[in-house]
Formats: C-alpha cells, structure tokens, sequence
C-alpha cells in the first residue's frame, strides 16, 4: 500500500502521468483524478500492478450478520447512491465535501484522498462542519452543503446510520449522496488510498 501511496504523491508531484503512461485507467477518457487534501494535492488513479491482489480483511467475502449485513442501496428516501466515478466528482467539487464515516480505527488504515472523518458516531454533533447552523431547536441546515459518505463497503452500517441520524436532524436528502461500495469497493478497483498522518 505505501508502494501505491508513494506512486501517487510521485505523480502529482511530477504534474501527473500522461494517458498513454497510464495502462489501467479510472475511465477511457480519465487517466487519473487530482484532488485537494490538507496535506496537499492527490493524484488518484488505479494500481498498475497486474498482479496485485486484496489481501486480509478486505478480501473477506463472509461477516457475521448482524452487525455486518449487507446494506440497502439507498440509506434513506431522497438520498442520491453514487458509484466511483460519481464520486471522483464530488471530491473535485469546491462546493461538496466527501466524508469517512468509519471509526478512527478503520479510517487510520487509510482513507479515500480529499475525504474529512467525521464518525458517524458523531456527525449530528458536527453538522457544522457540513454547512448547518446551530439553532434553538437543534440544526437549521438550509444551507448545507453537498456531502457523500462512505464506510467499509456493502455490509457496512456506519455511513447508513451516520445518514439517516443527518435526515432526523434536518438535513436536507437530496443534499445527501451515498458512495455504497466504500473502502472495500475502492480497494478492489485498485484505487489510491492515503494513510492519515503519514
């Protein structure tokens, strides 16, 4: 993972990779994805190892049922699910904010670049960081931004729950965009993936 995390910030340092360099593309047309992080600018593109493979917990197919049941395509009515490149969108949107719903010890594995973590433990306390205004009878959120979450993948309940306690809140559905496939997804599709603080 570091060896694809090192090939990333070599790309973007470099001013990214020419599409013919490139033999596994994100899409025909989009060679790699650049975003904006704290630490600095990401290049996202896919790991170019024809031989590389998920390993350990990613590679499980089988977990127990409950608590990891599979998860219904959209968390909510009115929430928007997106696959990869939808969200690929979202990250290089100034005006919507991708967030790992995961625990911190999930998330200090590594992490989607350009994603914030706000567990979903504590995203009601923290709609402020997502464009609400405290108020007296809780949250007004008629300006909230655009937000994607995400959690582990398909058997995962953290960004399901993290999203419906946001809509109990007031935070408006169709604002809400759910990025299903998650870590594990991400990871199969050979994704850049950053470790935080490293």
């Amino acid at each position: 993972m570091r060896k694809l995390v090192m090939a990333a910030m070599l790309t973007a340092l470099s001013g990214g990779a020419q599409a013919e360099d490139i033999e596994v593309m994100i899409a025909a047309d989009r060679p790699s994805v650049e975003v904006s992080t704290p630490d600095g600018p990401v290049t996202i593109m896919r790991e170019q190892d024809p031989e590389s493979r998920l390993e350990g917990d990613w590679a499980k197919t089988a977990r127990a049922c409950p608590p990891f049941c599979i998860q219904p395509m959209t968390p909510a009515p009115g929430v928007t699910t997106v696959g990869e490149l939808e969200l690929l969108d979202l990250l290089a949107d100034p005006e919507a904010l991708v967030v790992d719903a995961r625990v911190a010890e999930w998330y200090a594995e590594g992490t989607i670049p350009g994603a914030i973590h706000i567990p979903y433990t504590q995203v009601v306390d923290r709609l402020g960081e997502l464009g609400c205004e405290p108020d007296f009878e809780g949250w007004d959120c008629s300006a909230a931004r655009k937000v994607a979450l995400f959690c582990n993948g398909l058997w995962c309940g953290q960004s399901p729950t993290a999203i419906r306690a946001m809509i109990a809140e007031g935070y408006p559905a169709e604002r809400i965009f759910y990025y299903r496939g998650g870590m594990q997804a991400w990871r199969l599709l050979g994704l850049t993936v950053v470790v935080p603080g490293s």
